[in-house]
């Protein structure tokens, strides 16, 4: 956990313990076991709990609630900020804290403004997120843009955690699905000349398909016909190519989500990269040949079967460009590397860490990730269709009709491995049973008691010229233990690569800011108290603010 003002107060308990053993001659130092300093999940309890006396039962020989007495007896209360200690149970200590010593989360959180909540257990080591990385031939769809969101929100997360982070789409730019790209747009083009054309057996039926040839037909008239077949199809494809992925990086642009690096498929085989690594899986003796292809050795990395590279036919599976694709990521040197696939990825796991291990690389610097499915619901009905194309909702159209922060809230704030329901209806909706909006109406309600109180004329001091003791209410304590808690909660979502926790944390502090807000008035006759709560709800809309940044989501000065 980062030094911030909450965890030097557990810090300064966890130390008084330890120096009260000591003290009472329980152990040295160096005998000391290690014990747990935690917040009580009942309030009731106090403010931390400690386990330390049973942990220290063995060395000292005693039992643990004598142990428990000659620790409170011999702490140092002023030190630890500690009002008072209570033995309970089978030996647990409750501490009660000078909760006043939470006022300095304020000037903590005002000076650090927009960092605050980093931390730096990344310590500067390098992370490769592969996310989206859809192929270049239809519209982005739901699926794409929940991997866009836990993507970007994950990648954001982590530089705030101190990694250095590389962000890669990897464009299938190589294979049946550009070929048949090609030929569709080869087909349509046909018709759009008034000519009868079939559309190939795996064509692509979108309208942005048919958008093109009609493109091509009005500016090329009946030109690209007479150009020698190879020509001709290298040309759709290229053309189809560049359009699907201008299209792509619009909608994703629109969606806040840029990548560091556009990796091509194709560039691997014109390199030379996907032979080379089939060499090497050759000399390493991983590869061999049956029934007319090549395979790959991956049962004895924990596959549940070995696996084609080269097919009958000549032709490459898809496996065999992605693991020199993978080889490529590791040849650039990455601690850490992380890929977040869909759900019907899931057993391509297994082959492609079998293939890196086989090459000789660590397969636990790869982190697959996996998204499972979105459900769009309206009117109480799941959504299966577009009503404006009659085939699949795309992210597009989502964008068009919820707006990109409902989207990138939702899409994020449950676990990426858990099936997500997606009502339409909610995320519209301006009441506080829409959890996006509520939280955006924290920080839109915080702003508007700042443009009251510049209306009353109230200057806001600097923090700490301003006398913060008038919080004293049990909900302002809350606060602040609250946002306290936000460099501790982004190291653990950092380190579980959990975006959604910072959108159950930021709800949490919403919800804790309206109940006050309800309960107390800010701007009072009292000059003093109101100076002290302007402070607090200026730092709340700091954390609130970088919370929603961490996620693609915008802070709204007026609702």
């Amino acid at each position: 956990m980062s030094n911030n003002v909450l965890a030097r107060m557990h810090q300064n308990v966890r130390e008084a313990i330890a120096e009260a053993a000591v003290a009472a001659g329980l152990a040295t130092r160096e005998q000391l076991p290690p014990f747990v300093v935690e917040v009580p999940k009942d309030k009731a309890h106090g403010d931390l709990a400690t386990n330390a006396a049973m942990q220290l039962t063995r060395i000292a020989r005693r039992n643990p609630r004598e142990i428990a007495q000659a620790i409170v007896d011999h702490l140092d209360y002023a030190k630890a900020s500690v009002l008072s200690a209570e033995i309970a149970g089978p030996g647990f200590i409750n501490f009660r804290l000078d909760k006043r010593a939470l006022h300095a989360v304020i000037p903590e959180v005002l000076a650090m403004g927009d960092r605050y909540g980093s931390v730096d257990v990344g310590q500067g080591r390098s992370v490769q997120v592969e996310f989206v990385s859809a192929n270049p031939t239809g519209s982005l769809h739901l699926g794409h843009a929940r991997g866009a969101a836990v993507g970007d929100a994950l990648c954001n997360l982590l530089e705030f955690a101190g990694y250095r982070v590389t962000r890669e789409y990897y464009i299938n730019d190589a294979g049946n699905q550009v070929v048949n790209l090609a030929k569709s747009i080869e087909a349509r083009y046909r018709q759009a000349l008034g000519l009868e054309a079939e559309m190939p057996e795996d064509g692509y039926y979108g309208e942005d398909i048919v958008e093109f040839a009609r493109e091509l037909a009005e500016r090329e008239g009946d030109r690209l016909l007479r150009l020698p077949d190879d020509e001709r199809l290298a040309y759709f494809r290229e053309y189809g190519l560049t359009r699907e992925l201008e299209k792509i990086r619009r909608d994703l642009e629109r969606f806040r989500v840029r990548f560091d690096v556009w990796f091509s498929e194709s560039s691997l085989f014109e390199t030379g990269r996907v032979n080379a690594a089939l060499e090497e899986l050759k000399a390493k003796g991983h590869i061999y040949e049956k029934d007319g292809a090549v395979w790959l050795s991956t049962t004895p990395y924990g596959d549940d079967k070995d696996r084609v590279l080269i097919k009958s036919d000549g032709s490459y599976t898809y496996l065999t460009s992605d693991i020199a694709y993978h080889a490529d990521k590791y040849a650039r040197g990455y601690d850490l590397m992380i890929n977040i696939w869909g759900a019907d990825h899931h057993g391509y796991i297994p082959r492609i860490k079998a293939a890196m291990t086989a090459l000789g690389h660590d397969p636990e610097k790869l982190n697959v990730l996996i998204t499972q499915m979105v459900s769009l619901y309206q009117n109480g009905e799941k959504v299966r269709m577009s009503k404006r194309t009659g085939k699949a909702v795309t992210m597009e159209e989502l964008m068009d009709e919820v707006g990109v922060d409902a989207i990138r809230y939702f899409f994020t704030m449950r676990s990426m491995d858990s099936h997500l329901d997606f009502d339409m209806d909610l995320a519209v909706s301006t009441s506080n049973d829409n959890p996006v909006y509520y939280v955006q109406y924290a920080h839109a309600r915080i702003c508007s008691i700042f443009r009251q109180a510049k209306e009353q004329g109230i200057e806001l001091p600097p923090p700490d010229q301003t006398d913060l003791t008038p919080l004293a209410t049990e909900q302002e304590y809350d606060l602040l233990r609250k946002m306290g808690e936000l460099p501790g909660t982004v190291a653990e979502a950092a380190a579980s690569f959990a975006p959604h926790h910072i959108i159950r944390y930021v709800y949490e502090l919403a919800a804790q800011f309206h109940s006050y807000y309800r309960a107390e008035r800010v701007l009072t006759d009292d000059a003093a108290q109101t100076l002290a709560r302007l402070q607090l709800l200026a730092a709340v809309k700091t954390v609130v603010a970088n919370c929603l940044r961490l996620v693609g989501v915008s802070a709204p000065e007026q609702m």
